[in-house]
């Protein structure tokens, strides 16, 4: 039987609790399509550095680097700075890895009520990858006279033409197994060298892929259009933070950003990918048991599909489907008043119930 050893970094807040549930799920998807998942529990993150002074241990990478995939629940905390949880957790892993497609699937789930009005599921169903591993969050920079009138601050974005390729090549395979149409979020006007670059490399590729619609937005009218068009929108491609930006609207456009899931691949396996939900650590509600697992849930079932395992993803993301049709089990922030638990339940009921033909 097949074994898949899964790190787990539950991180903080409600990461612990939505991760729980996930793993109940997957578990029951184990059961059901006859392999095995083995975890070993990482408690890195902010509690983690407020007790030793640093996100993960030295030598943390070389842990995850012996698992096939990681399953992260949240990180980040109100009194260490947001820039440390990212920089010294978060960023490593992505960069380390070369985790540089991060796709996050932007779609109203059947029977939820989203928050665009006169758009049901049939119209919000598309992906967004961002590009993971450069761009904006590439770190190069610095600040001078500290505290003098004088001081100074610059951030540096950069792109390579590797690192934008890849992910341009990335989106129109993706494509090709959806609805073929690719949308690149730019900002060239204002942004004369990255982005004219960016755009260019997009055309270059672009032509490699005839059977591919595609088109370019600059960034603030594609926000719009997330909004007033999403049925238009089927894999759109975007650099570091255009893409985290956009897909928070996604998650909110999806009925909750509790619903959102997001796969940081490794296209080339040059080390595990990681699976986690979009939302934040939410500390206000953590302990309450009230936290919506659906991200949590959706991205352990993108992780069972990178590794194989499709009957089971397929199965998982199916329960999903038949608990947000039923409506019956939801949590608060989808209308409901079901606990964390109870939603978990639910959808591993389904996958076993799908595999007996109940």
């Amino acid at each position: 039987m097949k074994t898949y050893n899964i790190a787990v970094i539950p991180g903080d807040g409600i990461g612990g609790e939505v991760i729980d549930a996930g793993l109940h799920v997957l578990r029951a998807a184990a059961e059901v399509y006859g392999f095995e998942v083995s975890t070993e529990h990482l408690p890195w993150g902010c509690t983690y550095y407020l007790e030793h002074g640093e996100m993960m241990p030295a030598g943390g990478i070389d842990t995850l680097a012996g698992a096939d995939a990681i399953y992260l629940g949240a990180v980040g905390w109100p009194t260490v700075p947001d820039h440390v949880s990212l920089w010294e957790l978060l960023l490593p892993i992505r960069q380390t890895f070369a985790q540089y497609a991060n796709v996050r699937p932007v779609r109203l789930l059947p029977g939820l009520e989203g928050r665009i009005k006169g758009k049901g599921p049939e119209h919000i169903n598309f992906v967004c990858v961002r590009e993971n591993s450069e761009g904006e969050y590439s770190g190069v920079g610095g600040r001078v006279h500290r505290s003098f009138p004088q001081e100074l601050a610059i951030q540096t974005d950069v792109f390579t033409r590797a690192g934008v390729e890849r992910v341009m090549r990335f989106s129109f395979e993706l494509a090709r197994t959806r609805r073929n149409k690719v949308t690149s979020a730019t900002k060239s006007n204002a942004g004369r060298y990255a982005f004219v670059f960016w755009d260019e490399i997009h055309a270059e590729v672009a032509q490699d892929y005839p059977d591919v619609e595609t088109e370019k937005w600059h960034i603030d009218a594609l926000a719009a259009r997330f909004v007033t068009h999403p049925e238009t929108l089927d894999v759109v491609v975007a650099s570091n933070l255009f893409g985290d930006i956009l897909t928070d609207l996604g998650g909110a456009i999806q009925g909750s950003l509790g619903n959102a899931a997001s796969a940081n691949l490794s296209p080339e396996h040059v080390g595990p990918s990681m699976f986690e939900p979009v939302h934040g650590s939410a500390p206000d509600i953590q302990g309450q048991g009230i936290a919506n697992p659906i991200g949590s849930i959706w991205a352990g079932s993108m992780m069972l599909d990178h590794l194989g395992e499709t009957e089971a993803a397929r199965a998982v993301m199916a329960g999903i489907e038949t608990l947000t049709a039923r409506g019956e089990t939801l949590t608060r922030d989808l209308g409901g008043q079901a606990s964390t638990m109870d939603v978990a339940n639910a959808i591993a009921r389904t996958v076993r119930e799908v595999e007996v033909g109940a």
